[in-house]
């Protein structure tokens, strides 16, 4: 069975010593951070993750990378998607200390020198910039049981792009007939398939969504979505969590916008806009953000 969750992560430096846990499932120091629960924003989350974990009272800087993974579980039959987000953040007050309760026990700042010797999560140690080692066969274990799927919650995580050419056009979708949002403009892009890296799912996007090449230059923030009783092509209401990564994305060599079968119906058309024809446009909220980022 496919299942998804996302996760957050925080980057703290302080005087030259990043912030790790010890994380009692794996048996490895890692990043601290935790999932998202359901209807949370993935800054709130990391906020709360961070601080039951090691005390400290944080706020986010910046959104710093994300990335997929896939575990398997094969005594649970389950193959785990997890899109990992990793916030650089600031500490604002609290006391390290460590948790007492949770799948982690131990906090500790400790120098990249230090943190390279120890036995640390893949994931975390990507981020850090240090040799990346997998986990021995076998170290995977949940930390606590599978939930079962609620049948009237769906969570969908999806890659945005900003698109904009040479001549600073900006390329937007129309959303189709039956789906949340028919008829508004939006940003290209969609949700990401299993297995998938975000910015692999977002080039797909573009072209399936847009017939444009482009490349991926910039990472800009993460946006949420929670409609508890959204109505799209399923026929009922279901209780919707989406999160929404979105980049800044160049195509060099833009083409005639033109949405392709691949595209799964939920994109009526596409086109290229300047600045000043996309204000008087019809916009979802995120494609309304995104486009007030131009220029900044």
């Amino acid at each position: 069975m496919e299942m998804r969750r996302v996760g957050v992560y925080g980057v703290l430096w302080e005087l030259g010593r990043v912030l790790v846990v010890w994380d009692r499932s794996l048996g490895v120091w890692r990043l601290p951070g935790g999932a998202v629960a359901h209807a949370e924003h993935p800054e709130h989350a990391v906020v709360r993750e961070v601080s039951r974990q090691t005390g400290l009272t944080v706020a986010v800087d910046r959104l710093r990378a994300v990335v997929a993974d896939v575990t398997t579980y094969p005594e649970d039959d389950v193959a785990l998607h997890t899109d990992r987000l990793a916030f650089d953040l600031s500490v604002r007050g609290g006391a390290l200390r460590d948790a007492v309760d949770g799948p982690t026990d131990q906090a500790r700042w400790l120098a990249p020198a230090e943190v390279a010797r120890l036995p640390l999560a893949p994931f975390s140690a990507e981020l850090l910039g240090l040799p990346v080692i997998p986990l021995p066969t076998g170290a995977h274990r949940p930390g606590e049981p599978f939930p079962p799927v609620h049948p009237d919650r769906r969570l969908r995580f999806g890659a945005y792009g900003l698109v904009t050419d040479p001549a600073g056009r900006i390329l937007l979708t129309q959303i189709a007939d039956g789906y949340p949002g028919a008829g508004m403009w939006h940003l290209p892009g969609g949700g990401t398939d299993h297995g998938e890296q975000p910015t692999t799912g977002l080039l797909r996007e573009l072209v399936e969504e847009g017939g444009q090449l482009g490349r991926v230059v910039e990472l800009l923030g993460v946006d949420n979505l929670h409609n508890p009783a959204a109505l799209g092509p399923e026929g009922r209401p279901l209780d919707w969590h989406g999160v929404r990564v979105i980049y800044r994305v160049l195509v060099d060599v833009p083409t005639d916008a033109v949405v392709t079968e691949s595209a799964g119906g939920s994109t009526a058309r596409a086109g290229w806009f300047t600045p000043s024809q996309a204000a008087d446009l019809l916009l979802t909220g995120i494609a309304a953000s995104a486009i007030g980022q131009l220029g900044r």
